[in-house]
């Protein structure tokens, strides 16, 4: 049997995440805090200024919680063979393979919030129960060329991402060509998108100051849904990742085939554990 860890993404935040785990591990919480320059630990459990949905909060917010909870697990006996993580959780899952340290990882997830935030403009949108050539024909005919296909999730449900207003013209024409829900997400940006791409050279700046080092168990792509190859690899793939589309049906379809049977979700919410009852 082979275990594999996953990390969630944004929309997974809630107040109250990392009650169970942040007594554990006092030293790395005021490191964190330290580092950021404000208690990420209150914001997590209590989100008083009600900031863990904006981005630039979010993304160390879910860094943190996760990398923990991955962490007591590992500290309990529960070694995962391989892991992966949706979009900003594939920084946990790295940090946790010994790819970075624990504060460069959140170093890097802090960077990636902040540039990420400055997007505005940027919507996104789950179309559930319709084929993906479907929606690509769809968006095609009504000439929202501007909309991505981002995330992957399952056969079943598909993000798309782009422009808020060409956003808002889709979701009556999908709906109508035959999808069981259109959903418009709470988020502040088009991520995976291709309005991403400036956030994305970007951060490949400031990854030329991060070390990486090859994982000491195999980590998910989500652009390549496949294992980093090496150290080396792993910056060119973060910056693509940005702007690239999540593979997530490809990438837990390859972890099976790579011999991964039990799945574990190291942070809050259980949506992977959910999505994994939707990709055969």
């Amino acid at each position: 049997m082979s275990l594999a860890f996953l990390f969630p993404g944004q929309g997974s935040q809630v107040k109250g995440m990392g009650t169970d785990v942040f007594h554990r591990y006092p030293e790395l919480i005021e490191q964190a805090n330290q580092e950021l320059g404000y208690s990420l630990s209150d914001l997590c459990l209590e989100d008083a200024k009600e900031q863990l949905s904006q981005t630039q909060f979010t993304q160390p917010a879910l860094f943190l919680v996760s990398f923990l909870e991955g962490k007591a697990k590992i500290d309990d006996g529960q070694i995962p063979d391989v892991a992966a993580g949706h979009s900003v959780g594939e920084f946990a899952a790295l940090a946790l393979a010994g790819c970075v340290s624990f504060l460069d990882g959140l170093r890097m997830v802090s960077k990636r919030g902040n540039i990420m935030s400055q997007v505005t403009g940027g919507g996104m949108a789950a179309v559930i129960g319709m084929e993906v050539e479907k929606i690509q024909s769809t968006l095609e005919q009504i000439g929202a060329e501007q909309v991505d296909l981002a995330n992957f999730n399952s056969p079943g449900q598909v993000v798309i991402s782009g422009p808020a207003a060409q956003i808002k013209t889709t979701l009556i024409p999908l709906k109508d060509a035959g999808a069981r829900m259109v959903v418009p997400l709470k988020v502040s940006g088009a991520f995976h998108s291709r309005m991403m791409e400036e956030p994305a050279r970007e951060f490949g700046k400031f990854l030329e100051e991060i070390r990486f080092s090859s994982p000491q168990f195999p980590v998910y792509s989500n652009v390549e849904a496949a294992p980093y190859s090496n150290g080396d690899a792993i910056a060119p793939l973060l910056v693509r990742q940005i702007h690239s589309s999540v593979r997530w049906t490809e990438l837990i379809t390859q972890m099976r085939k790579d011999g991964a049977s039990e799945f574990l979700e190291c942070g809050p919410g259980k949506v992977l554990t959910k999505l994994l009852k939707q990709i055969p």
